[in-house]
């Protein structure tokens, strides 16, 4: 064991992807990360949410994706006991998670003026869905639609098209992303002063933040953004797909006139790039429908492979698609992997990771755990951080505050 936080103590009081992906940042850092689960529903309701054919118990798949590191702690927060017994961990941690709405850590006493009360250093990281004030929870599709994904997504030339959700809990991931970079700040801020805070992120903000482009779009030229499948609205051709002769699918993301002229000259299409059409990339963004086409016609008449070897070999950026399963045969993905037994395996929320000069790299976790399973700790982590007796353990799962 070992990192760079390995003498902060992180209490997770958060579930599904946004809050525990953070507490898997700091537990790859070396942080002791206790989650805190609930008994009512056998612990974070990720845990049953399994795809076709996954296995009976506690670890479902999805529960691998952000759950590493960490020691689980069965508490009942609806009893005072077991708010009593969070209270104790609280006072003992300098990094607190949490994605409660206001009232509801308000009601369980798991709100900013109660921790501080305790513990006036600790730091406070929140994720709500709209607002610190609002008590409107949030969820990764309805964030889609509101702040504008579903209605870009998605190819317009498709006969049933209709607005599409990202296929993956992108709004999640961003503002889990989004509340690291508070709570570094706010660490900063600690080491500075001495001071604990609050932060505060929303799944609707950290989506708007991330529209970027397509939202200067709107604010700076003034037009809404529609829906192009994977056409770039400011280049071309940058993310159109192809298909090769051997049926395979490849992708260009051709940024600039001279890499643009590289691909002619490889398609062996003479005259294409000083096509008054196509010779500026406004012009190509204008009849990308026509250069797709001709684009299409050459790189049909290639296998996919030996096409984009040529493509590398004089700079233009191009790749294939690949399957899931392709994404970590033979990539540099594979060092991203989380390993632990057969049935164990997961993805670094600390991806800089590989890439560490030996000073910084030194401060990495040397070994992550894998997931744990529901309540495996509650004894262990109580007896030796809060140095509770066995009696009092034992009580405490007698009048059902733990498990």
């Amino acid at each position: 064991m070992g990192g760079i936080f390995s003498n902060l103590v992180v209490l997770e009081l958060a579930g599904v992807l946004a809050g525990p992906s953070v507490g898997q940042f700091f537990a790859e850092l070396g942080a002791r990360v206790i989650k805190l689960e609930n008994p009512s529903t056998r612990g974070d309701v990720t845990r049953t949410w399994k795809i076709p054919g996954e296995s009976s118990g506690d670890l479902s798949s999805y529960f691998h994706s952000c759950n590493w590191g960490k020691e689980s702690v069965a508490v009942n927060l609806k009893s005072d006991d077991g708010q009593a017994v969070m209270h104790d961990l609280a006072r003992k941690s300098d990094v607190i998670i949490s994605n409660y709405i206001p009232r509801a850590a308000r009601k369980l006493k798991a709100d900013y003026e109660s921790f501080k009360a305790l513990n006036p250093g600790v730091i406070l990281g929140s994720i709500v869905g709209y607002s610190p004030e609002s008590d409107r929870p949030g969820y990764d599709a309805i964030i889609q639609a509101e702040a504008g994904y579903y209605y870009i997504n998605g190819d317009p030339q498709s006969p049933d098209w209709h607005p599409t959700k990202m296929p993956v809990p992108l709004m999640d991931i961003l503002a889990g992303h989004q509340l690291k970079q508070a709570l570094l700040i706010a660490l900063i801020k600690k080491q500075m002063t001495g001071e604990g805070s609050q932060v505060t992120v929303s799944l609707f903000d950290s989506a708007v933040s991330a529209l970027t482009n397509q939202a200067t779009s709107l604010l700076v030229a003034g037009q809404v953004p529609s829906p192009m499948g994977s056409e770039h609205p400011n280049i071309a051709p940058y993310g159109s797909v192809y298909r090769s002769k051997d049926g395979r699918n490849v992708v260009l993301a051709v940024g600039t006139d001279k890499q643009f002229a590289s691909l002619c000259e490889l398609l062996h299409l003479p005259g294409l790039s000083t096509d008054p059409r196509f010779e500026k990339n406004a012009d190509r963004v204008t009849h990308r429908k026509v250069l797709k086409g001709i684009l299409q016609q050459a790189i049909s008449e290639l296998d996919r492979f030996p096409f984009l070897e040529a493509c590398e070999r004089v700079g233009i950026p191009s790749g294939a698609v690949h399957r899931m399963d392709e994404v970590f045969e033979n990539t540099p993905a594979h060092v991203l992997l989380q390993n632990g037994d057969k049935q164990s395996r997961g993805i670094r929320e600390c991806i800089a990771w590989p890439y560490f000069d030996q000073g910084i790299g030194s401060s990495l976790n040397d070994h992550v755990s894998a997931p744990p399973r529901y309540a495996s700790s509650t004894k262990s982590v109580l007896a030796d951080l809060l140095l509770y007796s066995d009696q009092k353990i034992n009580e405490l799962a007698r009048n059902k505050a733990i498990e």
